[in-house]
């Protein structure tokens, strides 16, 4: 059996982003794992991104600017380590 650490360690995304997947999906951090790697793998980056903007939103719509700004700060990360790809692109 794969621990948690296991599952992150070859999903390609970090705690915190699976985390932010968790919570989107209302899924737990295992299956998060599961679905980001299947994201990752099928150039799904753009959903991800997605995922995390929707988490800001809803965080800023009840007013915890703290979380808020924990995303975003995820957000970044996750921009800085997966960039959109274009199809056209070499």
């Amino acid at each position: 059996m794969l621990t948690y650490q296991e599952c992150l360690d070859m999903c390609g995304l970090s705690e915190d982003e699976i985390e932010a997947i968790a919570e989107h999906e209302h899924i737990n951090p295992i299956i998060a794992a599961a679905l980001g790697e299947y994201l990752i793998t099928h150039n799904q980056e753009p959903r991800i991104k997605g995922i995390i903007l929707d988490d800001i939103k809803r965080a800023e719509q009840r007013g915890d600017e703290q979380h808020a700004e924990a995303l975003r700060a995820v957000l970044k990360h996750f921009l800085a380590t997966h960039p959109d790809r274009n199809p056209g692109d070499s």
